[in-house]
């Protein structure tokens, strides 16, 4: 049986260039970069190649890349770091309550701890937060704002250049969960009113446990991790050579193909979407309806489980999620769905189908054709479904 991968909003297969690049870096060339012999100087020059290649991905400067081991890491640093250097000017966080849980749970763990209090804006039935939300919700004792550019369960891409103007006007740090973006969507992080920016390398066909913040020049953070100077004081640890390596040869190769990609996936999506919406009832598109990712078709339908629904798809061969996929394994209704308003029972059906480079055509047919014969069996044994009426 031939599988159909449709999940790269969890994560992404390693780009063959992206593998040929790291390889030299496992075995030969294994000096550290902290060493001044021509092992680790070798090893530094392809750090500072891949911090590079990472500024130019974001229109930053290399200086302001800290490397990080992913997203969460990333994420981490830029809340608690930013909490803690400024705990004496205030020490209120405003984010939304759609956000990832890297940023979500971050902002409970300050406040449980007693370093912040965070405001949990409410999302419209997109998943969106206007600029004037953020506005209003910022005080004289707020430090950070913490929202992601793009939702990664159903894709809604937030107004960010606008949210991160107001924060300039308010004097207020603005941070950007960008994990489901970069190397899928243009970024200007300057032009953008940004001020720090989380990625992970694995969602745009790098490795996994590599990542970086973009920390723009003058913003202050407190390390978490302690030790050595490396990554500018901000990161202690010896650097992950042929992670940072991938990370940095999965830039240029996204440089080189997102024009294109962006209109392929894009279409690939729509028609996704508007054939499920014919062959099944009940179901409901979830996000915006054109201010998305380019890869992501995330749905509703009612009176099935999605995990029910998964593991008939992965029976024949497609890989999808329900939700995100940091808690796909959960009973739980996606707190995102529920936060746009989605009712409990609704929400339970959620399926996200996130696309990739290597999706084609057929991918999209064959999903249209197994899953409106999955829903019908599905709601054929569900009570729900028979009391419809």
């Amino acid at each position: 049986m031939s599988r159909i991968y449709l999940d790269h909003a969890a994560t992404t297969p390693l780009h063959p260039q992206v593998q040929e690049a790291m390889l030299p870096y496992w075995a030969e060339e294994y000096g550290n970069p902290s060493s001044i012999h021509q092992f680790g100087q070798r090893a530094a020059a392809a750090v500072a190649e891949s911090r590079a290649a990472v500024a130019e991905l974001l229109g930053a400067e290399p200086t302001e890349i800290i490397f990080t081991s992913g997203g969460s890491e990333a994420d981490n640093l830029a809340l608690v770091g930013v909490v803690t250097a400024l705990g004496h000017r205030g020490n209120h966080v405003v984010t939304t309550a759609a956000e990832h849980h890297a940023v979500f749970h971050t902002c409970q763990a300050l406040e449980k701890r007693g370093l912040a209090r965070a405001t949990y804006l409410p999302v419209d039935r997109y998943g969106g937060v206007e600029p004037e939300q953020v506005r209003q919700a910022i005080t004289d004792q707020t430090v950070l704002v913490s929202v992601m550019h793009a939702n990664n369960e159903v894709g809604t891409i937030q107004p960010i250049e606008e949210i991160g103007a107001a924060c300039r006007e308010r004097g207020v740090l603005f941070h950007s969960d960008a994990v489901q973006t970069v190397g899928h969507l243009p970024l200007q992080v300057h032009a953008m009113n940004i001020d720090l920016l989380s990625l992970a390398a694995h969602k745009f066909y790098g490795p996994k446990g590599c990542g970086a913040l973009f920390v723009r020049r003058g913003v202050r953070l407190v390390p978490l991790i302690h030790g050595g100077g490396q990554e500018r004081g901000l990161r202690a640890g010896t650097e992950n050579v042929p992670g940072l390596v991938g990370l940095g040869a999965a830039a240029r190769i996204a440089q080189q193909e997102m024009a294109a990609e962006i209109p392929r996936q894009s279409a690939l999506r729509d028609r996704l979407l508007a054939g499920l919406g014919e062959r099944i009832s009940d179901l409901v598109v979830t996000g915006h309806p054109t201010r998305r990712l380019p890869n992501n078709a995330s749905v509703c339908i009612r009176y099935v489980e999605g995990e029910s629904m998964l593991l008939n798809l992965d029976m024949e061969g497609i890989a999808a999620s329900s939700g995100s996929a940091c808690t796909s394994g959960s009973l739980e209704a996606s707190h995102v769905l529920l936060a746009m308003g989605i009712e409990h029972e609704l929400a339970h059906g959620s399926l996200r189908f996130s696309l990739g480079r290597d999706t084609i055509p057929e991918h999209i047919e064959r999903v249209l054709e197994v899953l409106p014969p999955v829903v019908e069996k599905l709601r054929a044994m569900s009570p729900l479904y028979q009391q419809r009426n």
